[in-house]
Order: C-alpha cells, then sequence, then structure tokens
C-alpha cells in the first residue's frame, strides 16, 4: 500500500514481508553453509482492506507474529514445514484452541496446498468442509467437496461450518528469492536460488478467536495459558479493617508465589458488581476475601468456567493453580 508523505516521498504500508525479508538476506546468504536461516518478526501489518469487520478477526490495522525460513532445497524446506505445523499445533492447543490444519490455495506462491489453522466459530468469516472423524479439511474457496459428501481420507460424512483462520503456513519456493537476487553457492559452487516458507499468527486475530469459543453469558473465560492474570481477587466491602489488611496480606503472598493477581479494592462497587466483573474479564480464578473468609482464615475460591464454591485454604489455592498451568 503506497503513498507520498507531505514532503513527497515513497512510504509503504506492507502487508506481508516476503520481498523486504528476501532483500535483507541477500546480505547474509552467500553460500550453503549460510543455510538454513530462520528469521522472525512481530509488528503492525496493514491491509486495504474491503470487508474491514468484527472487531480484531478482520481489520485494516493488525499485529502479526511471522516466520520466514531460508533453506538450500525443497527437502530441507520440507523438514522445517513439518516442525513448523507440530509447533503451531501446540500453540492452538494450549490457546484452548481446537485448531483444524485446513487445506488452502497456495495463491501465487506454488501450485501446492498451503495450511491454514482454522477454529470453528459462528463469528467466522471463513467456511471450511471438515471430517470431525479424521480432521481432514479444505477451506470452501478451493473445495470440490460438499457438505455430506464422504470424507476423502476417512469415508465419513463431511460437514461444512464457518471458521476463524489463526494462522497459516505457506511453502513460499524460489518467487522471492529469484525477484530479489537471492543466490548461493552449492557445495560444489553452482550458484542456486534459496527456497523460502513463511508462517504466521495474527496474535489480535488469535485472541478474538479464544473469546469467540471460550465465553458464556457473563463474560470471557479465559484458559490459564493466555490469562492476563492467574487470580482476580476481591475483597468485599467492610468496617472492619482487618478484612483490608487481610486482603492485602493475601495479595503480596500471590505476588511472592509468582501467582499473577489482579486486586479489586474498590471502595465504590457492591459485591455484586465486583462480581460481575469478574465474570466479565474472564480470570481462571475467582478469590474473595470477606468477614466471613477472615473468621476462617480462608479464602472462598470458584473457577471461572464452573459455579461450584469453595472455602480452602491459601496453600490449597496456589497448589491448583500451579497445578493447572
Amino acid at each position: 500500500y503506497q503513498f507520498k508523505d507531505h514532503s513527497g516521498r515513497d512510504i509503504g504500508l506492507a502487508v506481508t514481508h516476503e520481498e523486504a525479508l528476501s532483500e535483507i538476506a541477500t546480505r547474509s546468504i552467500h553460500s550453503y553453509r549460510d543455510l538454513p536461516l530462520f528469521v522472525y518478526q512481530i509488528q503492525t501489518k496493514f491491509r486495504d482492506e474491503p470487508r474491514a469487520k468484527s472487531g480484531l478477526i478482520r481489520g485494516r490495522e493488525f499485529l502479526m507474529k511471522d516466520l520466514y525460513s531460508f533453506h538450500e532445497d525443497t527437502a530441507d524446506l520440507e523438514r522445517f514445514y513439518r516442525k513448523a505445523d507440530g509447533a503451531y499445533r501446540k500453540i492452538f492447543k494450549r490457546c484452548g484452541l481446537d485448531a483444524y490444519i485446513t487445506e488452502a490455495s497456495g495463491g501465487s506462491f506454488s501450485k501446492e496446498f498451503s495450511h491454514e489453522y482454522q477454529v470453528l466459530s459462528e463469528s467466522g468469516e471463513d467456511w471450511i468442509l471438515y471430517c470431525i472423524k479424521c480432521r481432514f479439511a479444505q477451506n470452501k474457496e478451493v473445495s470440490a467437496m460438499n457438505e455430506k459428501e464422504k470424507c476423502p481420507k476417512c469415508g465419513s460424512s463431511i460437514k461444512l461450518g464457518k471458521s476463524i483462520e489463526a494462522g497459516n503456513i505457506f511453502k513460499l519456493g524460489t518467487k522471492f528469492s529469484d525477484a530479489a537476487g537471492l543466490y548461493f553457492n552449492d557445495i560444489k559452487g553452482s550458484q542456486k536460488p534459496v527456497v523460502m516458507g513463511s508462517y504466521g499468527i495474527g496474535a489480535g486475530r488469535l485472541l478474538a478467536a479464544i473469546v469467540e469459543v471460550s465465553h458464556d453469558a457473563r463474560g470471557i473465560a479465559w484458559p490459564a495459558e493466555v490469562a492476563p492474570f492467574d487470580v482476580h481477587l476481591i475483597e468485599v466491602r467492610s468496617q472492619k479493617k482487618e478484612v483490608r489488611e487481610f486482603g492485602e496480606s493475601v495479595y503480596q503472598r500471590m505476588l511472592a508465589k509468582g501467582i499473577e493477581t489482579l486486586y479489586d479494592d474498590r471502595d465504590e462497587k457492591t459485591a455484586g458488581e465486583k462480581f460481575a466483573d469478574a465474570d466479565l474479564i474472564g480470570i481462571p480464578w475467582r478469590v474473595v476475601i470477606s468477614e466471613k473468609t477472615l473468621a476462617k482464615r480462608k479464602l472462598e475460591v470458584k473457577p471461572r468456567s464452573q459455579d461450584k464454591i469453595a472455602l480452602i485454604s491459601e496453600t490449597e489455592l496456589i497448589s491448583k493453580i500451579k497445578k493447572a498451568r
């Protein structure tokens, strides 16, 4: 996306960075000994997006984690591609997402399929055809399949669903290295183009996908791996200064134990308002300090994803949190 600044100089906002990284790599890659090479970046991307909608799911500006890989041949690219796929599967699983590895168009890069990590959601903008049994999936835009056909892998019925694309991986081949003059000398001294791959996760879109699949009528329910805090500590308003002192001491001990804690000690809010805010924010553990808990030297604890409330000791709570991580 190109335009001129106030003094007439050309400015470019990149939709992606294969070209820039290929040009930069010409300064570092000269021999097969320089390969493979892997370059990461996390930065803002821009799109002249005609269908901006759904908040973080599709916007004109978004945060992206990119990885570009550089290889001496397609066999080495294939090996790393499988490793990247395995890493992405682990990332999405830890984020609490059930991602379908979906065959999609290779675009102008390749005649081979690229692979998208699609999360089923009615808020999604993509449509995928997928098999629940063997988890084979294709993006509807590139698929010759129809809903209720037999899965080509296992014979089960194919389903159609809306989904959110949380990440993707591409085999770029030599398209960008040829254009940038990115060549290397192999072990025999012959000059060859570098083979490239591209791997991306939209950080903002990832958060949106997590919220879309992990919420209820009261608010967000963050998975422990990605929650902004471990504990939402609530002090119920009281005339007894000992309640405030107890809450402060619990808060400080939580921090000392490495438990990230959001402490709601607002005087102007009722207990009901604080509980509603806790459900809305969605931190995994709600912990209440009150006159009742002070009398028993216990904590009132409720996991965000459950309705059961228990009075337990601080030591028990810390043990539960660490087990859940």
